[in-house]
This record gives C-alpha cells, structure tokens and sequence, in this order.
C-alpha cells in the first residue's frame, strides 16, 4: 500500500475503541444464540429466499477478504520497521473483524441448511467455487482500502437492516439483527481510521478517496456469475442502493475537516453526484 500511513498511535487508538464497543454481553456465536429448530423457509418468498442465498456468497469469501488485508499491509521481513509497527497495530483490528465476517458466513450457512433453503453438501461446493477466485481491488493507497470498507460496511448494514423489515422467518430477522450490529461497528471503525487520515493529511488523501467512489463495486461484483441481475432482484426484495452509503462518507468528511480545501469541497461534491437519485413518489 502507497503511503501515508497512520501513525501507529493514532490506529492503535482506532482499534482500541473498535474492541471496547464490541463488549462480551454484545457478543453472540453461531452454535447457541439462535433458534436453529424453528427456521423454516415456507415463512419466506422466494425473493427473501434469493436474497438469502446472494448474501452468503457475499459473506463466505472471507479467506479472500482477508487475504487482501495480508497482502496490503503484511507482517514479515520485507517491510521496515515503521511499517511493520502500524501493521501489527491493524492485525489486531483484522483478526477480531475475520471471526466476527466468518461468524456472520457460518451463520448464514446453517440458515439455509436449518430452514431447507440449501442441502449441506450442496452448499459447500456453491460457496466453494465462488469462494476459490481471488478477491482483488484496483486500489494503491492505503487510505482507499479504508475507504473502501467504509462504505462497503455501511452499505452491508443498510441492506441487512432493510432485509430484516421484511423477513418472513423471525429467525432469519434475527440473524440479519446481529449481523447488521457487526457491519455498524466495522463501518465505525473504518469512520474512524478515514476521519483520523482527514485530520492528518487533508488534501493528501482527497484524490485516494475520490477514487474509490469513482471506481465503486461492491465484493465480488465482477466474480459472481450474474451478479448485476442477482443484485436487481434482491433490491425487489428490499431497498438496496449501496451509494446510500455515500452520505455516511460526507459526513465523516465534513466531521473532519473544519476549514474545508478547495479540493475537499469538490470531494464533497463529487460524492455527493455519485449518489442515485431518489425514485419519485
């Protein structure tokens, strides 16, 4: 990853108020916080249930999510010692993040299987050939993958929230509730380490996050066979717009820089543009 880099004070501060928002009583694993016996599929339509099947694609390509986080910012000896510090003080957020996106996987996992939307067996091989293409971004600086994330994160939680209005099964609404809670403390940590980067660098990190809006998709968008019609269909089934995502971003923008650049506002603006227009009443 290009720099600049954060000082690792100031990510170790990020990460720091990432851990103690996520408390133990907040916690919840897989095996025991759902009532796996009363799933059952015939509560949603087919749309929900298509929906269902999208997300946890999405959510089991984990290994490669995580794997870009390794190759951005690794931890061996190729890297100085500086480098090496600031990555050490981010493993500490990307492990903690790994578990709870594999939790949220394995628990859409035994949705499907304990509802009878999907055989065991079955499901492995789908998720397994999605899941062996590597998962790359077209981004070089290190402030664009946190940008990136901000918004992925966000964008995640919204359509988790707006799935959740609307499904049939109480227990699939409550797995898209803890589901949604985790994406809304990955959102804040990565609101944090952007604010941070703002405050620090200001104009220095304007273009980086400018393209990342220019060059938005959302995982896997370019894997996923069909992903553009899937993606439609699941919108049918609840409000999805990954760019009502963007606003989160001006306002961690506008949360961060008091005396605005000229080329702050025109990031601001740019955004702002990017974002779809609200369909008439």
């Amino acid at each position: 990853m290009l720099p600049p880099l954060l000082p690792a004070s100031d990510l170790a501060a990020a990460v720091t108020a990432f851990h103690s928002a996520g408390s133990a009583a907040r916690r919840w694993d897989v095996e025991s916080a759902f009532r796996w016996d009363e799933a059952e599929a015939d509560r949603l339509t087919e749309g929900q249930r298509s929906a269902v099947r999208f997300i946890t694609l999405i959510e089991d390509h984990l290994p490669g999510y995580f794997d870009l986080y390794e190759r951005a910012f690794p931890l061996n000896s190729d890297v100085d010692l500086e480098t090496f510090i600031h990555n050490r003080e981010l493993y500490h957020f990307t492990v903690r993040w790994a578990q709870e996106e594999d939790s949220h996987a394995r628990a859409l996992f035994r949705y499907q299987v304990a509802a009878g939307i999907a055989e065991p067996e079955e499901l492995r091989r789908e998720l397994a050939a999605e899941g062996r293409k590597k998962f790359d971004l077209p981004l070089d600086h290190a402030v664009s993958l946190f940008a990136y994330a901000l918004v992925q994160e966000k964008a995640t939680q919204l359509y988790y929230q707006q799935l959740r209005t609307v499904a049939g099964d109480p227990v699939l609404a409550d797995v898209l509730t803890r589901l949604a809670r985790d994406e809304s403390r990955h959102f804040a940590f990565m609101a944090d380490v952007v604010e941070r980067y703002l405050r620090r660098e200001g104009d220095a990190v304007v273009e980086p996050i400018r393209e990342v809006i220019a060059t938005f998709r959302m995982p896997l968008a370019d894997t996923i066979r069909g992903y553009w019609r899937w993606a439609l269909r699941i919108r049918e089934v609840a409000h999805y717009d990954h760019t009502d995502a963007y606003a989160h971003l001006i306002r961690v923008v506008n949360r961060a820089v008091n005396a605005r650049s000229d080329r702050v506002n025109e990031l601001v603006t740019f955004i702002d543009a990017c974002r779809t227009a609200p369909v008439p009443a």
